[in-house]
């Protein structure tokens, strides 16, 4: 636990982690509180997908957006900015509920807003770890960014199914909409500047196409969308076979999801602990081609525990993946492009899993779950073989420089 104290002794990063840990607890809350909203209401199965559309499909645009507004102005700015809007948004519905009858565009409204500002924290927190901690941090800081993520993927829902039960789902919102003005209020007492860096040197990438001529980020960017692509496949085959083939039905689903997560938090925090000694892209395929070899647990169905070791091993190795590849980013890429950088990247790994969604589905429905299972290994292995035996000899873009001291 050493470097994951090193690193946190740094007040500022301290400050804006605690922050945006305590917001990503109250995310995991939200799109549970406001599908209970809309289910509650007349012909609500019909207009959860669209709840669900509302809810993902503006972060494409916003996150092309963001990235210019991170590598122009401060990001303690923006995110504070981000953070009260989206407590407004969010704190509309229990206050007009309060008031008498929340209109029923408003939750659709809210989960639009609440999406299309989602890429900001998803980027504007990993374009300052670099002007946050040094250099030699970045693995633990990563790792401790990937952390949050998980702990809210486990808790935020649960949460929020117990305390829908207690006060009602538009006062779950209300408790999101706090956490939104705690990550504020953290951004706001960060001392050190989060301003634009400098302009790249002579021989750096200047602009996302410049930088799509670096092999390293463009193959490793493939190699997360494709893993991803796969991810997506499972979330449909999770479900699907809990309720065909699994004995415990929904409950069974539930432990699964837990065991992924579970695997994150501990492959995260080993990450950020050890990282890779010599080549980090090699390590990283060596990680995901691993990780890609875990979806064949799938045809060990019905057998619940050999299929939720799976789902472990999945989690506990796709973290390193995360962990180590945000890291050698972050080196490689000129600090006056990590705004756009990290935004354009983000939003294009998460366009990917609805791709999965769609080629599982027809397999599923013709029962075809060993097909399933093999196109998932192919899709996630593939490109990860592509990073362990390519030779990538370019000398890294040193973002080396911009680490923070501590106080």
């Amino acid at each position: 636990m050493r470097r994951y104290s090193q690193v946190l002794s740094t007040a500022d990063f301290r400050r804006l982690w605690t922050g945006a840990t305590i917001s990503t607890l109250g995310d995991g809350m939200t799109f549970v509180a406001l599908a209970w909203l809309v289910l509650g209401r007349a012909g609500g199965t019909a207009q959860l997908g669209l709840l669900g559309i509302c809810y993902t499909a503006p972060v494409l645009l916003g996150g092309l957006a963001v990235g210019p507004l991170l590598d122009r102005f401060d990001k303690r700015t923006i995110l504070m900015a981000d953070c009260l809007l989206r407590a407004v948004a969010v704190a509309s519905v229990p206050l007009t509920a309060a008031l008498g009858a929340t209109p029923t565009w408003l939750p659709f409204a809210v989960a639009a807003t609440y999406g299309l500002a989602k890429m900001v924290p998803l980027a504007g927190f990993p374009a300052a770890i670099p002007q946050l901690v040094d250099e030699a941090d970045l693995d633990p800081a990563n790792a401790l960014e990937s952390l949050s993520f998980s702990v809210a993927g486990v808790l935020g829902p649960a949460l929020a199914g117990l305390l829908i039960t207690q006060i009602g789902a538009a006062n779950v919102l209300l408790i999101d909409s706090a956490s939104f003005l705690v990550f504020a209020f953290a951004a706001a007492t960060v001392r050190r500047p989060l301003r634009p860096q400098p302009a790249a040197a002579p021989a750096q990438p200047t602009s996302l196409a410049g930088l799509a001529r670096d092999r390293v980020i463009v193959a490793t960017t493939i190699a997360f969308m494709a893993f991803n692509i796969a991810e997506g496949m499972l979330t449909v085959t999770g479900p699907w076979l809990a309720k065909n083939h699994l004995a415990g039905g929904a409950a069974v689903l539930g432990v699964l999801l837990s065991a992924m997560a579970a695997g994150e938090i501990v492959g995260a925090a080993v990450a950020g602990q050890r990282g890779p000694r010599r080549s980090p892209v090699r390590a990283i395929g060596i990680v995901q081609a691993a990780a890609a070899m875990a979806f064949l647990a799938l045809l060990a169905t019905p057998r619940e525990l050999p299929i939720g070791a799976g789902f472990f091993a999945i989690g506990l190795l796709s973290a390193p993946m995360t962990v180590w590849a945000q890291s050698l980013r972050m080196r490689r890429i000129p600090p006056g492009l990590h705004g756009r950088a990290f935004a354009a990247l983000r939003t294009l790994m998460q366009a990917t899993p609805p791709i999965g969604a769609a080629l599982a589905t027809p397999l599923l429905v013709r029962d075809q779950l060993p097909a399933a299972a093999v196109a998932m290994t192919a899709i996630a292995g593939l490109p990860a073989l592509y990073l362990i035996f390519a030779n990538f000899t370019r000398r890294p873009v040193s973002a080396a420089g911009t680490g923070a001291g501590r106080e």
